[in-house]
């Protein structure tokens, strides 16, 4: 357990956990630089393939920057990986989930966005809203939203710093799923559980593709493009498990490698 945040091995899956339930899970520069540590360490890991991001508490899952602590002259040092040690981790082809479980709000949104998967609770709200205190959504937000929802439904909200519910979130299309109050985490469990199901070579492969893919302007220079995590697929154990559990009618034993 760490000073600003803990964390839990279940399998394959490792849960995180932002714990400063006193400052709604915001996040200053020690707390991202303990974040980095904990998601360099899942990098890491061959034995965990996927990470479930949430925040301590029932109120939110992160308030964002600590603007008080900023304020205050505090430390302003961040890690190369970004705010919460992921918003500009782009080499990272483990998937990430965000089981929203209140606010998330400016960073603490940028956090969500940067991990592939937004499980939402009834609690949960959505913004931008830098704009509203002089600053801008510099980790990713500017860049990822429109991306995952549109450029127009994605100005109206930067330019805005409007809050968005959990429902209108799923609407929009940058949130997967909406469960009730408090189920955020196990709903995050039960995507994990089907990710699981998954060659983790195949998934990597998978994420890395959309990802740089989308770097390119069209289907065929991403589909031109070379992927280091498929040329790993094509020579793991998994690519051949697959296809040979499959002709012998039995589960796969992934190996992830």
């Amino acid at each position: 357990m760490g000073e600003y945040s803990y964390t839990e091995r279940d399998g394959h899956v490792l849960l995180v956990t932002v714990n400063r339930p006193e400052v709604m899970n915001a996040c200053h520069a020690p707390a991202n630089r303990e974040l980095a540590g904990v998601f360099d360490e899942f990098a890491a890991d061959p034995d965990l393939w996927i990470a479930i991001l949430t925040g301590a508490g029932e109120r939110a899952f992160s308030a964002g920057n600590d603007l008080k602590n900023q304020a205050a002259g505090g430390d302003m040092k961040q890690p190369s990986s970004g705010f919460g040690g992921i918003t500009a981790r782009y080499d990272l082809n483990k998937p990430l989930i965000a089981a929203v479980n209140g606010v998330a709000m400016g960073g603490g949104f940028e956090l969500a966005l940067a991990c592939d998967i937004i499980v939402a609770d009834g609690n949960a709200v959505f913004a931008l809203p830098e704009p509203r205190v002089g600053l801008a959504a510099l980790a990713g937000g500017v860049h990822r939203l429109p991306r995952t929802i549109g450029t127009k439904q994605a100005m109206g909200m930067i330019l805005t710093g409007r809050r968005v519910g959990p429902e209108e979130g799923e609407r929009l299309g940058f949130v997967n799923e909406v469960v009730p109050a408090g189920q955020s985490v196990e709903a995050a469990r039960r995507w994990a559980e089907m990710i699981l199901e998954c060659s983790p070579m195949s998934v990597r492969a998978s994420k890395q593709a959309v990802y740089q893919g989308l770097e390119e302007a069209g289907v065929q220079g991403a589909s031109a493009r070379k992927y280091d995590a498929v040329s790993a697929m094509v020579r793991s154990e998994d690519y051949v498990e697959g296809p040979r559990a499959f002709s012998e009618k039995r589960p796969p034993q992934w190996k992830g490698r």
